[in-house]
């Protein structure tokens, strides 16, 4: 093997450019020429390629975001896109990709496999949803910026006796506000796994009050049923909560910053593997950490499901919440 590809696909997470920077290097040590690829699978179809150089890479491990880019795409989701796909790597001569993304990113790299082209996938999404790896790049480093934010709501709330609404993000999977609940300090924590009626959380902030508490955090996934505006309207309107009721939607702020020591060691350790597989002429594989182990697994068994988030977490969240 002498030509692949890389590229990073679906929403950014931080940690990708280390990936990037792992794969280009540990193929220079192999004696392979690394090209990347501009704006995922939409820069595939374009014929987007570059050569990524050792000094290219340089300087971009601390960096958040990516610097081949990401962008969603469409056409490649039918089997004219996949095969319009496969003609450009192999018209730049390219022998395996390394696709870094989410759940549609490692699908996207599926549909290649099964047309017969080599592809290892490397997990990258702060929902950590993707199953087959306990941890997904860019989590640890997403889930910091919310609990430092969360530590800033709530020096705020305490001086003026208030209740935040915290929406954090989360459409499918609420890994990150469970968890940042958690960590937090939250009193009430709500997930599209297991989401809480509005009738009972104002019940949870109305004991919150009673029991003397300065201030209380509602931690809110964005995949929930009701909007963090309808449910800030409508705590405000109760009048048994007790609290000033205020709201702050984290937004974006999650995806971006500097990637922790975590996603740094875990994202880089994932894009030397991904090479190693890739030359060892495996194919299909997506490369998921196992305990302290990286290791391969099927990319067809990790999108099958989404990643379940242990329950023991909520029962933790619960008792800590009192």
């Amino acid at each position: 093997m002498k030509r692949i590809a890389v590229m990073t696909s679906g929403g950014d997470s931080p940690g990708m450019n280390a990936a990037i920077r792992a794969v280009v290097r540990t193929g220079i040590e192999y004696g392979i020429e690394t090209y990347g690829i501009q704006q995922g699978y939409l820069g595939l179809l374009n014929g987007d390629f570059h050569l990524l150089t050792s000094r290219e890479v340089s300087g971009i491990l601390q960096r958040g975001g990516t610097i081949l880019q990401t962008a969603r795409n469409e056409e490649f989701k039918t089997p004219q896109g996949q095969s319009k796909g496969l003609r450009r790597l192999n018209e730049r001569g390219m022998e395996g990709l390394v696709v870094i993304g989410g759940d549609g990113s490692l699908r996207g790299a599926l549909s290649l496999h099964r047309l017969g082209f080599p592809v290892v996938g490397v997990p990258a999404s702060i929902d950590n949803d993707i199953d087959g790896t306990y941890m997904s790049i860019g989590v640890d480093t997403a889930l910091n910026t919310i609990i430092e934010a969360l530590d800033r709501i709530r020096d705020t709330a305490s001086s003026h006796t208030r209740a935040f609404i915290i929406e954090v993000m989360g459409r499918s999977c609420g890994y990150l506000a469970l968890i940042a609940s958690i960590l937090g300090g939250a009193e009430v924590v709500s997930t599209p796994e297991r989401e809480i009626p509005m009738e009972e959380i104002a019940r949870m902030l109305t004991d919150a009050y009673v029991r003397g508490k300065s201030h209380a955090i509602a931690v809110i996934a964005e995949g929930v049923s009701y909007s963090v505006t309808e449910l800030a309207d409508y705590l405000s309107k109760s009048t048994r909560v007790g609290f000033d009721i205020r709201l702050s939607i984290l937004g974006h702020m999650q995806r971006g910053g500097s990637p922790s020591a975590f996603d740094r060691l875990l994202a880089t350790r994932m894009g030397v593997k991904a090479v190693e597989v890739l030359r060892d002429g495996q194919s299909g594989m997506m490369v998921g950490l196992d305990g302290r182990n990286v290791i391969p697994v099927l990319i067809e068994e990790a999108v099958k499901h989404t990643r379940p988030i242990n329950p023991n977490y909520y029962e933790l969240a619960r008792i800590l919440s009192q």
